[in-house]
């Protein structure tokens, strides 16, 4: 058995991902400037998973791409802050990506926004019960063996099995991309899936041993029991390999404060497989939070490679 297939084993997920094609409900459709953007709902294990479908202008064998959003205490925002609807604009890689061509999938979380029980839309909920309602989602899977992280993978194998499933989709071309929350997510998701070709994971590697030395806090769906015995974030990344990833950095972010050592320790299955030039990593000045300077590169970054696919 190779390493993907004990991570995936080790987390409970089974591949290869066989889930036929999904089917998607459209709840209502929006045309903006340069792009049409869809509410759509579809199925995932029997959860209801509410997202944006951003269409460009032209639908020919377009790129595609999964944006998973971020955390930042902030469960009332998922794929609307992603969307430029709400929330930080330099969140806002949706209209950015869509305008370059990409057909973009950017769905709620489980947990997030319209994935809240009891709430609907982008108001917070009271008494902190956003807070305790993920924190319950985890204890709950956990106490039955199982963990937070199966269901935000096989949620996210099902985003790339809807855009796959668009005609207008180049199959070859599918990518994901995240920063902070939503960048774990794409280490753990990319290093499982190899229909993803590409990803993009900011403010997010830093492996499970650095976090612990530096009393720095595991986001609740990494909460994986066992996994850190035999496995880090650094076996993840070698399990996107050959394939494409660019992983951004800071030095005063602690969610991303080895990288360095991650790609170092990564570095051999890359050159193993002669695609040591797929493993990019773009270290900066600052703390955690995204910069102009950091989403233009992303997005320039993502332009380029999602257009030329696999070198």
């Amino acid at each position: 058995m190779n390493a993907r297939n004990e991570i995936a084993e080790a987390i409970g997920i089974n591949l290869p991902h066989t889930v036929p094609g999904i089917e998607y409900r459209l709840l209502n459709s929006t045309k903006e400037e340069g792009y049409t953007r869809q509410l759509i709902e579809y199925d995932s294990y029997g959860d209801k998973v509410i997202a944006f479908l951003l269409l460009p202008e032209i639908l020919d064998k377009n790129p595609a791409i999964l944006i998973n959003h971020q955390h930042n205490r902030e469960h009332h925002l998922g794929k609307s802050e992603v969307c430029g609807l709400a929330g930080n604009p330099l969140q806002a890689f949706g209209p950015a990506l869509v305008k370059k061509g990409f057909v973009v999938l950017a769905p709620d979380s489980i947990c997030f926004e319209e994935r809240r029980k009891h709430a609907h839309g982008i108001e917070p909920l009271p008494d902190n019960s956003d807070f305790w309602q993920h924190y319950n989602e985890m204890c709950y899977r956990i106490i039955k063996g199982d963990s937070l992280m199966k269901k935000v993978i096989a949620d996210a194998m099902n985003g790339i099995t809807l855009l796959s499933s668009l005609p207008f989709v180049d199959n070859q071309c599918i990518g994901t991309l995240g920063h902070s929350y939503g960048g774990n997510t794409v280490l753990f998701h990319s290093a499982l899936d190899e229909r993803i070709a590409f990803s993009c994971a900011s403010g997010s590697a830093c492996t499970y041993a650095n976090r612990m030395i530096n009393n720095v806090g595991i986001e609740m769906a990494s909460v994986i029991p066992n996994f850190h015995n035999k496995y880090d974030i650094y076996d993840l990344v070698s399990c996107i390999a050959p394939r494409q990833l660019l992983i951004v950095s800071a030095d005063d972010d602690k969610y991303s404060r080895d990288a360095s050592y991650i790609v170092e320790k990564a570095s051999p299955a890359y050159l193993e497989l002669n695609a040591l030039h797929n493993l990019y990593h773009k270290r900066y000045q600052g703390g955690h939070g995204l910069t102009k300077e950091r989403f233009d590169f992303i997005i320039d970054w993502l332009n380029s490679t999602g257009k030329h696919g696999m070198e």
